[in-house]
């Protein structure tokens, strides 16, 4: 039997029945309105757009990155206005929903974005956890925004030995549960900022039974504590410059060494902790690090639970963190584009949008997967964001009590596509493209005001 349309009548407005049924299940309405409700965000007068509304099109302007910001409602609103009883159904311009975009600002996007972003691997999802413990990394990336007056003041081009920077950009940290890709807390700030603050400010989502991954970037005696605090373990690269003191060499041949807390001054205070060092290297000519000494620290001191050469083979799951931040900048936004808003505050809005939309995307494909009974990791990405795409407009028009067939469905299309198994990783830190012939961008080179006459006139013929 297939599908039944739904009937609708007019006696609510159009914008009240408009929502993205097909996540409701990773981002539910009732939170929409929680945060909006504490906000105190909702707007004065309804008429085309409510604050609800805006919020779906933030989130859906990025699963159509490709799209303009009008086009990306005329998808949202597609399955609805099939079964509008009115054909005629005007959909708000460009310059409405910039103007509710303005008014709803970044708070409530944020808020939703701590409401309903949690670890979603349960015991059963493969490679989630670890000798007992939820493998979660964090990593940090920088993101272009559009080259505004506002956005270079407030997040700064960053400088390097060629110049500054392009555009203006955006130090983004996240925290991601490396078993299903959700990115559980993030935070952003202006692009000279070290990622090392935005590590610190992650941890307040580590929670005991964790077992959290960073690069050597990263280190640093502090984040180390408040990790073991928060009742989490750490597996990290240890910095070359970094000479632990040594306690004891364990059976396994790790050894446990005592990690100082450094002054200001650089001299070491009495405060220390304890964690176990183990050394490794590549033996495989073809991986990048080969016959290198490499050191990774854990909080993990019991070599029977957590042997060294699995510790050290579980290292490079961090990885994942590093997919997640490719799916979002390669498969979600576009390689190659920059966000879209020209003011601060629309950027970190944006951004919380892209987080709830990936988010949402990685709770459905967890779901296909368990279904599936296969890893999460085997499903294609881009596939499921196809699937989406696809599945908004039908549960628009499909009666509400198929929508759970309909639901079903959808999973298993996005189970359907399995990429082969994962293949060992070697990726050298090298760029293909280093730099350009074309002279470098300065401040002389912007138009300093609008034209005020036509081209032509700017000719004269000698």
């Amino acid at each position: 039997m297939g599908y039944s349309v739904r009937e609708m009548t007019d006696e609510r407005k159009f914008c009240s029945h408009l929502t993205l049924e097909a996540l409701h299940r990773a981002i539910p309405p009732e939170a929409i309105t929680a945060v909006l409700d504490a906000a105190n965000a909702h707007e004065q007068r309804e008429r085309k757009l409510t604050m609800t509304s805006v919020v779906w099109w933030v989130i859906a302007l990025h699963l159509f990155s490709h799209l303009a910001l009008d086009a990306v409602f005329a998808k949202l609103a597609k399955g609805l206005r099939f079964v509008w009883p009115d054909p005629s159904i005007q959909l708000p311009g460009a310059a409405a929903l910039v103007y509710r975009r303005q008014q709803l600002g970044a708070r409530p996007l944020v808020a939703l974005f701590r409401h309903v972003c949690h670890p979603i691997a349960t015991p059963d999802t493969p490679g989630a956890f670890r000798f007992g413990l939820r493998l979660m990394a964090i990593d940090g990336t920088t993101e272009d925004v559009p080259d505004s007056p506002a956005n270079a003041a407030y997040w700064g081009h960053h400088p390097g030995p060629r110049g500054d920077s392009a555009f203006p950009q955006v130090q983004a940290v996240y925290l991601v549960a490396c078993g299903t890709h959700a990115i559980v807390d993030a935070g952003f700030w202006p692009g000279h900022t070290s990622e090392r603050m935005g590590g610190r400010r992650v941890l307040r989502s580590l929670e005991p039974g964790m077992l959290v991954l960073w690069d050597r970037g990263f280190h640093e005696y502090a984040m180390l504590a408040e990790a073991r605090r928060r009742g989490s373990h750490v597996l990290s690269r240890l910095p070359s410059g970094v000479r632990p003191r040594l306690l004891r060499t364990l059976a396994d041949g790790s050894q446990l060494m005592a990690i100082h807390q450094v002054s200001a001054t650089k001299r070491r205070l009495a405060a220390h902790l304890v964690v176990r060092v183990i050394r490794y290297t590549v033996t495989d000519p073809r991986l990048v690090g080969y016959q290198e000494e490499h050191r990774v620290l854990t909080t993990l001191l019991d070599p029977d639970v957590a042997p060294a050469l699995e510790l050290a083979a579980l290292y490079h799951e961090r990885w994942e963190s590093e997919l997640v931040i490719d799916e979002i900048a390669t498969h979600q936004r576009l390689a190659g584009r920059v966000l879209r808003s020209q003011h601060p505050v629309g950027v970190v809005q944006e951004l919380y949008g892209v987080l709830l939309a990936h988010y949402a995307l990685r709770v459905l494909m967890h779901e296909a997967a368990m279904a599936a009974g296969t890893d999460p990791d085997r499903l294609s990405f881009m596939h499921a964001l196809e699937v989406i795409r696809d599945a908004i407009p039908e549960f628009q028009m499909t009666v509400p009590a198929q929508r759970p067939q309909l639901f079903a469905r959808m999973l298993r299309d996005m189970a359907a596509k399995r990429l082969p198994e994962r293949r060992p990783r070697v990726n050298p830190r090298v760029v293909k493209r280093k730099m350009s012939h074309f002279k470098l961008k300065r401040p002389e080179h912007r138009p300093s005001c609008p034209l005020d006459r036509p081209f032509r006139a700017s000719l004269d013929l000698i």
